[in-house]
């Protein structure tokens, strides 16, 4: 395929002139000598002297009353103005104080960019080209003075292990009872579209000296350090950076890449369409080093949810072409690209974060940020009735920065951790009958058995048996057994749990205590505040030797008190609160350039028109039957006994 389909090119480090290009992507008379940009908007929001008098109010009504104690009306309201808070003090460049030095460079613009998503993240703010790219540095959520370099001897304050032995370790099997286990493979297809830090750096480990006891292959346990930033200048002072290997917009990239050899990869060339085998299935390079099965996360329920958004990505293109029949494969490619990118979204915002934070209050305010308080009737019957988010949804509104250049934050990463939701063990079963096909556990299912089993099961039945059974509760003692030995594709075995906290110490997030200080709560002065089990906060007591303030921030998210609903803590919520809405609020093709003009009239009525139900029915119409009466995908469904 030719370097044209994407729109763009790969990231490229170091500093390279452009040439001038107006508004409507025309060159201009002679290369520009490195412009000065204009400054990132919207520093003054909602400063006001009203503002500041509701946010003050809110605040302190939360801090005494908890939004989830009030009435609906009254809790959005409370809401609204802890998030303005946010917006105001918990978003920080670290590039303030650590230059980017050979960063991500974006290529030379072209009028493609101003209706097009670029493969790289580029020229999603036209005015900041590089904002968001791959490779683009992490934000943060609390102030830079706060990440600070960690020490070994913090690294191992206690021994990551001992944590992961004593807290994490699941037994028994908690369920997460209001959701099915298709939410947990959507959230790791989410966060494959948002962030990676890579691979680690096997020249730096962490060693773990083991505890009195365990019996782990190796001592010292040795865990890879966090890949080091390289557009950090040597030597330099200031808050601990690093990049982020994908794009850091809400893009589809977990189906469409981030660089244009991974995009050359899935599309077909024809028609817009991204490739597929003829029997429907994800085709599986027999390179080794392009077999994306030996990438270590990979499993069934990534699989599963790739092979479907694939389909429906073909899908659009079919309308699209039924509609524009002379459109070539590259303008059927990039507006499918962006209505499915914008389905993805609208999916994450209305239906799987409501169905996984269930509370009244919380349901309703994520379904505003997409429809407004307007509602999704007249959403989907006329449109944009206002200008104002909070009437007719994010969607189509005006791009907003805040002030600070758009990325994910260390701490988005961080309170994502949520490993608990898987099981252990999986119940496979059959669409025709409910009847039993065969009780495997989470190796069966992932790396490259994931080859056997969709040879052996059909896709059907795969999203059946995960649509009518729970995931795991995301609380103590509920970590997957299998991911505290988990052996990666490459045959290395690693305890996650001890390699989640060990990544989230280094990379200087607060613990816990900290951590709730600088999203503006209240922290627990004792291990009884921080749970009712009183067995289980002297446990933890005894693990933290009595010091309530090192407590880990992975560790205080699962023991915390949830409100009604939440399958996850409220500290989390707040990172929620304040990154959720950003990444829509952000980016240019959610917001200004959410138009029929850029998407054509009917690709943004596919996104309007549809949910996870109706993508589900269109390519797997077996599932009815177990979905009559739905009113969520990720909810459970009615077994076809």
């Amino acid at each position: 395929m030719s370097t044209e389909i994407s729109g763009s090119t790969n990231v490229t480090r170091g500093s390279v002139p452009q040439p001038r290009i107006d508004s409507d992507g025309h060159p201009g008379a002679g290369p520009a000598a490195a412009p000065a940009r204009p400054p990132i908007p919207g520093k003054d929001y909602r400063s006001g002297w009203f503002w500041r008098i509701y946010d003050r109010v809110a605040l302190t009504v939360d801090h005494r009353r908890g939004w989830d104690k009030l009435p609906l009306s009254s809790g959005l309201a409370v809401l609204i103005g802890v998030r303005n808070i946010y917006r105001q003090k918990n978003l920080f460049d670290p590039s303030e104080q650590v230059p980017v030095v050979g960063g991500p460079t974006a290529p030379l613009r072209t009028a493609e960019h101003l209706v097009s998503r670029s493969v790289d993240g580029s020229y999603n703010d036209l005015d900041h080209p590089e904002m968001g790219m791959a490779g683009a540095r992490f934000g943060r959520n609390i102030p830079l003075d706060a990440v600070l370099p960690v020490t070994r001897d913090e690294l191992m304050e206690p021994n990551p292990r001992e944590v992961s032995r004593r807290l994490l370790t699941r037994s028994p099997f908690l369920p997460a009872e209001s959701v099915n286990t298709l939410a947990a493979a959507w959230l790791q297809f989410m966060i494959h579209d948002w962030f990676t830090h890579g691979e680690g750096d096997t020249s730096r480990l962490v060693d773990i000296p083991l505890p009195p006891g365990d019996d782990w292959h190796e001592n010292p346990m040795r865990i890879p350090r966090i890949k080091p930033d390289p557009s950090r200048p040597a030597g330099a002072e200031g808050p601990i950076t690093s990049v982020n290997d994908v794009t850091h917009w809400w893009d589809g990239s977990s189906l469409y890449g981030s660089s244009l050899e991974e995009q050359k990869l899935v599309r077909s060339g024809v028609d817009g369409k991204l490739r597929l085998t003829e029997d429907g299935q994800l085709p599986i390079p027999d390179d080794p080093a392009r077999d994306f099965t030996l990438r270590p996360g990979w499993w069934t329920g990534m699989g599963m949810l790739i092979t479907l958004f694939v389909r429906e990505h073909n899908s659009v293109c079919d309308l699209l072409k039924s509609h524009y029949p002379h459109w070539d494969d590259e303008e059927l490619f990039q507006r499918s690209r962006l209505v499915v990118a914008a389905l993805m979204a609208k999916i994450h915002t209305a239906e799987w974060t409501p169905a996984v934070i269930s509370h009244p209050t919380t349901v309703y305010a994520l379904r505003a940020n997409w429809f407004g308080v307007a509602g999704e009737k007249i959403a989907k019957n006329f449109g944009r009735v206002s200008e104002s988010e909070v009437v007719s949804g994010i969607p189509g509104a005006a791009t907003e920065h805040y002030g600070v250049p758009f990325s994910l934050t260390e701490e988005f990463t961080s309170v994502y951790r949520m490993h608990p939701l898987l099981p252990d063990d999986f119940d496979l079963r059959s669409v025709n009958g409910d009847a039993p096909l065969k009780q495997c556990v989470f190796r069966e299912l992932s790396g490259p058995h994931f080859k056997d089993v969709i040879t052996t099961y059909s896709l059907e039945d795969l999203f059946y048996s995960f649509g009518t059974t729970h995931p795991g509760a995301i609380v103590l003692r509920n970590y997957p057994k299998f991911l505290q030995a988990y052996e990666r594709p490459d045959g290395k075995v690693i305890d996650l749990a001890s390699t989640d906290l060990v990544r989230v110490r280094e990379l200087g997030v607060p613990r816990y205590c900290e951590f709730r200080r600088q999203l503006h709560l209240k922290a627990p002065t004792t291990f009884a505040d921080l749970t009712d089990d009183a067995g289980l906060a002297a446990e933890i007591s005894d693990v933290y030797g009595g010091d309530i303030e090192k407590v880990d921030l992975m560790i205080g998210l699962f023991a915390e008190k949830r409100p009604t609903g939440f399958a996850f803590s409220d500290t989390a919520f707040r990172i929620f609160i304040l990154m959720a809405s950003r990444r829509l609020n952000s980016d240019r093709f959610f917001t200004k350039d959410f138009r029929p003009e850029i998407y054509s009239p009917e690709g943004l009525q596919w996104v309007r028109d549809n949910d996870m139900r109706s993508v589900l029915l269109r390519h797997f119409p077996q599932l009815r039957p177990a979905m009559r009466g739905l009113d969520n995908a990720f909810a459970p469904w009615t077994r076809t006994t």
